[in-house]
């Protein structure tokens, strides 16, 4: 997977959110409004020299973390592209070693248009998506943690100080998109859900499989490895997604529409 759009906001993570609103508004960001979750608040800022949205979360009073996002999510045309910047300021031309994410905020769209996709819907081989969606929430994985202890070695009958390795729930914030056609779909997961053996996918993307597209639910399979085939479950009627794979592997969130709907989806 290509390395994802710097938002060059990452200092802000971990500041109080009643202060940094200045500081976001002096960077030139406006703030295009949120949504409430479970135990945090989501909220959009535009900024329109570098033209890039980004979603920031905020928990017990504090930026959780700052992440990009599609301009409609700030109530922007989707085919903008983000402005490549460098150290926080908007750059005539890349820096040197500067790699775009070919999947982020740029579908295929075709000339005319199609409801819910400001300026044309994408096009996914041959497929005209019927839905695309950005879900934001909490992702979770086994990994490994490691440190040091007094074990016990019987062979010298002793105590002895050495290292130790360990599985643990990692638990973090993160985005994924979904968009569905037809008996048919796919996912794009973001780099921490997807682990070292997998799949590749294209671009970031997953095939869904066994896809079933009701009025209230959908539901839906992708293959990240031989092991994990993880089972994708959307609410229609709340917008809560689940996503629940072997282990610790998992996702849940709420998720918008592309475009400017009145319902979720």
């Amino acid at each position: 997977m290509a390395n994802a759009q710097s938002t060059g906001l990452e200092d802000m993570v971990g500041a109080r959110a009643g202060q940094a609103e200045g500081e976001l508004q002096r960077r030139g960001y406006v703030n295009t409004g949120g949504q409430q979750g479970d135990d945090r608040s989501y909220t959009n800022w535009w900024n329109a020299s570098r033209r890039q949205c980004v979603t920031i979360a905020t928990m017990d009073g504090r930026y959780s973390s700052i992440q990009p996002t599609l301009p409609p999510d700030c109530r922007q045309s989707a085919n903008q592209r983000p402005n490549p910047t460098y150290q926080g300021q908007p750059a005539s031309r890349p820096r040197p070693g500067y790699q775009p994410d070919p999947g982020f905020g740029r579908p295929p769209y075709p000339p005319g248009g199609q409801p819910g996709y400001p300026g044309g819907g994408p096009v996914v081989a041959g497929q005209s998506v019927d839905l695309g969606l950005v879900c934001f929430g909490d992702g979770s994985k086994t990994g490994l943690a490691s440190g040091t202890t007094w074990t016990w070695n019987r062979d010298r009958d002793r105590y002895e100080y050495g290292t130790y390795n360990t599985t643990r729930t990692e638990v973090f914030d993160a985005s994924l998109m979904v968009q569905t056609w037809g008996g048919g779909g796919r996912i794009r997961l973001p780099r921490s859900l997807i682990p070292p053996i997998n799949s590749r996918g294209n671009n970031g993307w997953w095939d869904l499989y066994d896809v079933s597209i009701g009025p209230d639910v959908i539901r839906g399979t992708y293959r990240l490895n031989g092991l994990n085939k993880p089972r994708v479950m959307i609410d229609r009627r709340s917008g809560r997604i689940t996503v629940q794979g072997t282990a610790d592997y998992g996702f849940r969130g709420t998720c918008d529409m592309i475009g400017h709907e009145p319902r979720r989806f």
